[in-house]
């Protein structure tokens, strides 16, 4: 069944009314919708990360994240935020430092410690990071380097605490009263400071390496944080190797994740 013939399997199955057209993401297929008069949005994916994501988003319960309306299988309902404002636009418009401390708060409700047991089939970060050895080892270089920094954080993790996985500007939605809040987690376990480096990736790298930029967020980022720079700096360096690393395995050229690698390291 196609991704399509699935999200009208669930507009019939939980009774929703389509508010939008579908449109694709990189897993999975989206429609707004209503459910119960209430702006939603459908998703479905085969992805098994997107579905490990979507009982994350179950478990914060809508606190840091989007409510979840209803879950089942390959299928996740979601409040829809409905704001046009966003993080990348404000960025780029010259209010970084406000975008960024958006991101960290949105970080530190969902590294919140909860009553409940966390779900099953978080990844380690240890285990995330094992894209990047193979390549370290045959690359050298600018590899080595963000892997060697990743193995020794990875040593000495803080934590460890549930992670998002993919914080960044595209990723945290203004939702109007209840605030700015996250979607699409990859559902990690490790330390903090792997959510806050990849802030320093994003919206682009026009805005991430403007004169001044990452030294602003840098100060910006570690005192909403409460993570010291230099760590933080090392956090930055090893996500960055990590990408690069993920980016070449998919035939494509890195220079992006290893110029903000570069230029992190410079600081350090």
């Amino acid at each position: 069944m196609t991704l399509d013939a699935r999200l009208d399997h669930w507009i019939a199955r939980w009774a929703l009314e389509p508010d939008g057209e579908a449109f694709a993401s990189l897993a999975g297929r989206l429609r707004p919708v209503l459910w119960r008069g209430q702006a939603a949005m459908l998703k479905v994916s085969t992805a098994p990360e997107e579905i490990a994501g979507g009982a994350l988003m179950s478990w914060w319960g809508g606190d840091g994240a989007a409510k979840v309306f209803a879950r089942e299988d390959d299928a996740l309902l979601l409040e829809r935020a409905l704001s046009p404002d966003a993080l990348a636009q404000m960025a780029r418009r010259g209010d970084d430092d406000a975008a960024c401390r958006i991101l960290c708060a949105a970080g530190a409700r969902l590294h919140a410690p909860r009553p409940a047991a966390a779900p099953s089939g978080l990844i380690p970060l240890d285990q995330r990071f094992r894209a990047l050895w193979p390549v370290a080892e045959a690359r050298g270089g600018a590899y080595r380097r963000s892997a060697d920094l990743a193995r020794a954080l990875l040593a000495e993790q803080a934590g460890p605490c549930v992670l998002h996985g993919d914080l960044h500007h595209g990723n945290v939605l203004d939702f109007g009263p209840r605030g700015w809040l996250a979607i699409d987690p990859k559902g990690l376990l490790g330390d903090p400071g792997y959510d806050y480096a990849n802030i320093f990736c994003n919206p682009d790298i026009e805005t991430a390496l403007a004169p001044g930029a990452l030294e602003r967020r840098l100060a910006c980022v570690a005192q909403a944080s409460g993570l010291a720079p230099v760590r933080l700096l090392q956090w930055v360096v090893a996500y960055c190797g990590l990408s690069a690393a993920w980016t070449l395995s998919d035939g494509d050229d890195p220079w992006r994740a290893l110029a903000i690698a570069d230029a992190a390291a410079a600081l350090l």
